[in-house]
């Protein structure tokens, strides 16, 4: 019996600027869980888009089942068996679910669409995996979780026993992370193979078989996770010893640069409030965590904070200045940074060059332009630094389109960009999403820099180990509401999770009322 289904024998891939994959071999066992772990940029979905065939290598060969394949194009891959899950989903968000799993692969007769037996296969797939997902619903109305499912069951509906999962936890809770596992699990247990690119180390220790490292285009290994540890295989991926714990000095808080107070934000889902009657502070040095399980209204509150959204009632005010309606720019120019949530959809201009971007909040300033007129050498000299600062890797430097670079680099520019930006107040929605851990290590450093600099930093975090270590208060959300004040240096890991969940405010209710 062939060990192997899949065989990637040394693959070389390259883009101009940059070899993004020099003579990697990868192979994978039927019925197996294997990572692929790296540093941002190192070439890991490159070479499942190989894999996929999304790209066409210029050195080496896949095998499948010990024979030689040619992947053309996504279609070929389909037909060897091979299903991708990409990082940024690939879904037309104004159709149905069903319109989309069966997109390119409509069932018909006659040149009738068969959706009825369509739709039965779908929800039967969905009922037999626990995926739960409503085949009627339109994507634009459901989770990013549930949108993931439904990738997951595209490729299911097209009957693939190889399974690419691309960053899969990036965009997920910590709940659905474990459903996800439990998923992967069955599919292993009835003979899938699964290869899934991530950075979390925790996530490769709980549910892998083996782990291939990629560290700059280049394999440096494949290990047993069960012989491994956490810190060997981020030696392997960055080349260094990592430090897990953020080292910080005693809080120093000074005067309050963000008050929010009684605000209530409309829904954009339902007909009640997604944001009820909240109020707190942000002071001068310190990190406060907005903490919750996604939906809880932590978005919309950050959307009307940002001047993404507006509020229905209440005040909010920057460093003494009321800014409830005053514009975008307007809450910059008053000193408010901004790393948001989703980074293609409001962080970036993904057609511009990388080093556009990175003055998008700054190209009006004297430095940056004359009578109107952009001062190019000046622009290219500044994103250079930031670039080699924050390690952001791409083919052709500050020149890059950045819709081309991967996503880990493109949340380092967007980072760069607001960190650098003279501030009093920084926003950061999940600003570690997607980041290798050395890259994890730095940007928490930044942040407790800033911090120790007198600087506010309102941080947005679905990762329960990033909100323990790098606050200095958290405040949970759940439906809405404030529920909870925590001190993380007293605070567990259990009381949170009991908060984020609902149950301790329930809990209170029921003392209460007793």
């Amino acid at each position: 019996m062939q060990e192997y289904i899949i065989e990637m024998l040394g693959i070389t891939k390259e883009f101009p600027g940059v070899t993004a994959n020099s003579n990697i071999t990868l192979r994978l066992r039927k019925g197996e869980i294997h990572a692929l772990l790296g540093e941002n940029g190192a070439g890991k979905s490159t070479l499942m888009g190989v894999l996929f065939g999304l790209y066409q290598a210029e050195e080496g060969e896949i095998r499948k089942n010990g024979k030689t394949i040619r992947i053309g194009s996504p279609n070929d891959a389909n037909r060897f068996g091979i299903g991708m899950v990409h990082q940024h989903f690939k879904l037309v968000e104004i159709f149905t679910v069903l319109e989309n799993i069966i997109l390119g692969v409509e069932p018909g007769r006659l040149g009738l669409l068969g959706k009825k037996k369509a739709r039965e296969r779908v929800v039967g797939l969905s009922e037999k995996y626990g995926l739960k997902v409503n085949p009627d619903a339109l994507i634009e109305d459901i989770s990013v979780g549930m949108q993931q499912r439904v990738e997951i069951l595209k490729m299911l509906f097209r009957e693939n026993d190889i399974l690419i999962f691309d960053e899969p936890t990036a965009v997920l809770t910590p709940q659905e992370i474990g459903e996800l596992m439990e998923i992967m699990r069955g599919f292993a247990r009835e003979g899938k193979s699964i290869l899934f690119i991530t950075h979390k180390l925790n996530e490769i220790m709980a549910v892998a078989d083996r782990c291939t490292v990629l560290r700059k285009g280049k394999c440096t290994g494949t290990v047993e996770v069960g012989s491994s540890t956490r810190e060997e295989l981020s030696r392997m991926m960055v080349g260094r010893d990592i430090s897990f714990k953020t080292d910080k000095k005693e809080i120093k808080s000074g005067k309050a640069v963000l008050s929010v107070r009684n605000v209530t934000v409309p829904s954009k889902i339902h007909k009640g409030n997604a944001v009820k009657n909240v109020s707190f502070d942000v002071r001068q040095g310190e990190i406060v965590c907005l903490a919750g399980i996604e939906g809880n209204g932590q978005t919309e509150l950050v959307s009307a904070l940002t001047g993404l959204e507006k509020l229905s009632t209440g005040s909010i005010t920057l460093c003494g200045r009321a800014i409830a309606k005053a514009s975008i720019r307007a809450r910059s120019k008053a000193g408010m940074s901004h790393i948001p949530e989703d980074r293609q959809k409001h962080g970036l201009i993904l057609d511009y060059t990388l080093e556009d971007n990175i003055v998008l909040q700054r190209y009006w300033q004297p430095e940056f332009q004359h009578m109107g007129f952009i001062k190019r050498h000046e622009v290219r000299a500044y994103a250079e630094e930031l670039i080699e600062r924050f390690d952001v890797r791409s083919g052709q430097g500050a020149a890059t389109i950045v819709r081309g670079m991967s996503g880990g680099n493109q949340q380092k520019a967007v980072i760069a960009r607001e960190m650098d930006k003279q501030h009093e107040l920084l926003v950061a929605v999940q600003p570690t999403r997607g980041l290798d851990v050395g890259a994890i290590e730095y940007i928490h450093k930044q942040l407790v820099a800033g911090r120790n600099e007198g600087k506010g930093v309102l941080l947005v975090s679905l990762e329960l180990e990033e909100v323990m270590n790098v606050s200095d208060r958290i405040l949970v959300m759940y439906e809405g509401e404030i529920v909870g004040e925590l001190d993380p240096s007293t605070a567990s890991v259990q009381e949170l999770g009991l908060y984020m969940s609902g149950a301790k405010r329930s809990l209170i209710k029921e003392i209460e009322n007793a």
